[in-house]
């Protein structure tokens, strides 16, 4: 019978950035389906110093943690921004927009969905939309 558990490690996780056309300013490592999981997911990424996601993005019912490892900079969550620093936590509601910016020395997280995952709307004019800021 084969166990039911499954280690990677997140940085051999394919760069899902390359291939979104985000690199190198972005680094997007995904762990859900290389783990087989199936009521949660994670990824890492790392953003460029003074790099700004090109979008932001919401879900319908999957709920998200972040973890900050390193450098800085600020999330906006409906609107309301705020810095974040290395070990910061900030949970966010499914339905609350959210946009990720890094500071001068750059911004590396780890973030964490609970639910099935694949319900995440992207929010292409996340930045210039008044209703999401």
């Amino acid at each position: 019978m084969a166990a039911d558990y499954k280690i990677v490690n997140i940085k051999e996780l394919e760069d899902m950035a390359v291939k979104f056309g985000l690199s190198p300013n972005v680094e997007a490592r995904f762990g859900r389906s290389a783990t087989d999981a199936k009521q949660g997911g994670f990824s890492y990424q790392k953003l460029a110093a003074d790099f700004r996601q090109p979008f932001g993005h919401r879900h319908e019912g999957q709920e998200e943690f972040y973890v900050v490892l390193g450098g800085s900079g600020r999330v906006t969550l409906d609107g309301e921004t705020h810095d974040l620093k290395p070990w910061d936590v900030v949970r966010v509601a499914p339905t609350v927009a959210r946009g990720f910016e890094a500071g001068p020395k750059g911004l590396e997280f780890l973030a964490f969905g609970a639910g099935e995952g694949g319900d995440a709307e992207m929010l292409e004019s996340f930045w210039e939309d008044s209703s999401l800021r």
